[in-house]
């Protein structure tokens, strides 16, 4: 659908806990990863950038991995949400 739209930028922003995992298909950890990097990838390609504001300390272990150092960030405050996406726009559109 981002494709379609016809603008200077395209940014996919993703809020989650950062880690793709679905009980209820099998659908877990190492595989959920991978699939997201390589959708990530493929967004990239098509002129879509990407980020992800997380709220998983633990996210520091896979992040980096799929989003690359400057495109997420851990809030560990949920009140410091709009200001982590404001810094993330800013840092992918100047």
């Amino acid at each position: 659908m981002l494709n379609e739209v016809e603008a200077k930028t395209r940014l996919l922003i993703t809020l989650s806990d950062g880690k793709p995992d679905d009980d209820f298909n099998g659908y877990r950890s190492a595989y959920g990863i991978e699939d997201t990097r390589q959708a990530l990838i493929e967004a990239k390609r098509t002129g879509t950038d990407s980020a992800s504001p997380s709220i998983k300390k633990e996210g520091q272990e896979y992040l980096p991995h799929r989003y690359g150092a400057a495109h997420y960030v851990i809030i560990d405050e949920v009140r410091k949400l709009p200001l982590k996406v404001a810094d993330i726009y800013r840092r992918l559109t100047t």
